[in-house]
């Protein structure tokens, strides 16, 4: 049994940095690792684990704090606790989220003013996420922050944003992160990060799903009892709270927005993974101290609250699981996969502060600047979404098994797969890609391409070894995300396909053009086809090169898999399928 640390008080050695500084300063990575460690060698209630290597070569910690020393994913769900996953430094600029947990944790575990909180609650805190981030360390790093006098850098050492990664998974951190998270499966996320832009007198602002691309029964909890209960209490502790502030246009005038967000950010990809991820967002504007304090105050209301509610939360999550199947697999509604706003909105009043425009020598025009006089706005707030794109849940996906790399992923994400053992007969739906667009510079290393889809079905013996992704399981949200192509976070759409858009053969005209004489004589429905298109379309007309390729394009020598999308649909009975 370790000693037991009194609960009145606590010595000197658990001051933290960001305390001996006057609330200036934020610590390195190896002390922060240092200081949680002391909760593991001085308590019974902590274990520290890692969960991953950075491309640097740094270990990934995480931190478990259990009462009953529930530190394996098998004792914490057999314990009926709900499980929390705290994670901080996916912007290591926006740090403030580390120091806010060494604070809690001392109140936690030594002065124990706050241990009933893991009466019902298990914590999974992971101090910093992109730890090399954290480590390029400068004053000069985020030139709209107040504090600390050193702070990490926003994207990893492979320059990746790790809050663009959930879906994707280029970073070895995230891999290793959806590792970490499919064996723990949370039931409630909290990620701590600092937001900027505007000036306004909000010190804290939260970012929830409550829309239509999470499960109704979680929305629910949400506005109705999560939401007001930690508003209330985190302005109770003196801090002005409201949504995620996001700026329609980048112009207050022009009012907020609030749609839902892609899988490819943190409360996106909880959302399809049936659990609620709570968005926190200082503001960068104001002292270090006033971050670090408020995300302390909405961490512990949210522990509070889940703490008394944890049953509730549990079955919840359960329900949101089973219904999910129940909804898009058994019943076969459509699951929306994208959204677009409708341009409707409701006023709502927003506290900021007075602006006024000031001629800029350096810009040549005039710049908006803030003054220090607080101000109440009645601005639009635009709310109202409808589905973009929704799709039908086919029963199952094949994977061809040259894309064994996308296997991998899908492993990450919890994903099930079976791999056929001999070759089956299927009648399979596949897509064939028309009107791409790709885009112009990359983004997060990648050439993202948008296009439409035309579906056709053809049946096919499909060989041995291929894989075979059921939709009848809890993951199915996530499934069709990444393998629907048209949803904005699939892997077709972040160009991990984009070599099927290329023309690999070509015949050369002096070949082609006799070909495509007899072709004339031999088929009169595509002799037929082909003069309706030069009367109609004038530019087929006069393009010598297009009129020969679309004889190539209807000859046996074209290549049939240009532009099909590698990935099938199964929509015929599976349950029977071994």
């Amino acid at each position: 049994m370790k000693k037991e640390i009194k609960t009145h008080s606590f010595s000197s050695d658990w001051l933290t940095l960001f305390e001996k500084s006057n609330q200036q300063r934020s610590p390195s990575y190896k002390d922060t690792i240092s200081y949680f460690q002391k909760f593991e060698e001085k308590t019974q209630y902590t274990k520290m684990y890692s969960f991953g290597v950075s491309p640097q070569g740094r270990d990934l910690k995480y931190i478990v704090a259990a009462s009953k020393e529930e530190f394996t994913p098998e004792k914490a769900k057999k314990s009926g606790k709900a499980i929390i996953l705290i994670q901080n430094g996916i912007h290591p600029g926006e740090i403030e989220g580390k120091d806010a947990c060494m604070l809690l944790l001392r109140d936690i575990l030594v002065t124990k003013e706050k241990f009933n909180l893991l009466k019902n609650n298990i914590l999974l805190i992971i101090p910093v996420f992109n730890v090399d981030g954290h480590e390029r360390l400068s004053p000069f790093n985020r030139p709209n922050q107040k504090g600390p006098l050193m702070m990490g850098w926003r994207t990893t050492s492979h320059n990746l944003n790790l809050n663009r990664d959930y879906m994707k998974a280029d970073s070895p951190e995230m891999k290793a992160w959806l590792k970490l998270f499919s064996n723990w499966l949370p039931d409630f996320i909290i990620d701590n990060h600092t937001t900027n832009g505007a000036d306004y007198q909000y010190h804290i602002t939260y970012g929830l799903e409550k829309k239509e691309n999470i499960s109704p029964y979680l929305s629910k909890w949400i506005k109705e009892k999560y939401l007001p209960y930690i508003t209330k209490n985190v302005e109770r502790d003196g801090f002005l709270t409201t949504r995620y502030i996001e700026f329609k246009n980048n112009a207050l005038a022009d009012g907020l927005i609030d749609y839902p967000m892609l899988p490819r950010f943190s409360t996106g990809y909880c959302a399809v993974q049936n659990r609620i991820c709570l968005l926190v967002e200082t503001h960068s504007l104001k002292p270090f101290g006033n971050r670090v304090l408020s995300t302390k105050s909405i961490m512990s209301h949210s522990l509070d609250f889940i703490n008394r509610n944890h049953k509730e939360l549990i079955n919840l999550n359960n329900k949101a699981d089973s219904d999910t199947v129940n909804y898009y697999f058994k019943k076969k509604k459509v699951l929306p996969v994208d959204f677009e706003d409708t341009g409707e909105s409701e006023m709502v009043e927003f506290k900021g502060y007075e602006t006024y425009d000031e001629e800029s020598e350096v810009m040549g025009s005039k710049v908006t600047k803030y003054s220090d006089k607080a101000v109440e706005f009645r601005i639009p707030l635009y709310n109202k979404t409808r589905i973009k794109i929704a799709v039908s849940v086919p029963n199952a996906y094949l994977i061809p098994k040259e894309f064994s790399h996308l296997i991998e992923i899908l492993n990450l994400h919890g994903i099930k797969h079976k791999v056929l053992n001999s070759s089956c007969q299927f009648l399979v739906e596949k897509y064939k890609f028309t009107n791409e667009n790709f885009s112009e510079r990359p983004y997060e290393g990648r050439q993202q391409v948008t296009f439409s889809v035309s579906p056709f079905y053809e049946k096919l013996k499909v060989p041995k070894g291929t894989y075979f992704v059921s939709t009848n399981q809890r993951t199915l949200r996530v499934i069709v995300n990444l393998l629907e192509p048209q949803s904005p976070d699939s892997f077709a759409g972040w160009g991990f396909f984009n070599s099927f858009f290329e023309r690999k053969e070509y015949a050369e005209a002096y070949i082609m053009e006799p070909i495509a004489k007899q072709m004339l004589k031999d088929d009169a429905k595509l002799s037929k086809e082909f003069f309706v298109k030069i009367e109609t379309d004038e530019n087929f007309r006069n393009n010598p090169l297009d009129r020969l390729d679309f004889f190539y394009r209807n000859s046996p020598y074209f290549d049939a898999c240009e532009k099909i999308y590698p990935i099938m649909r199964v929509h015929e009975d599976i349950s029977n399928f071994k």
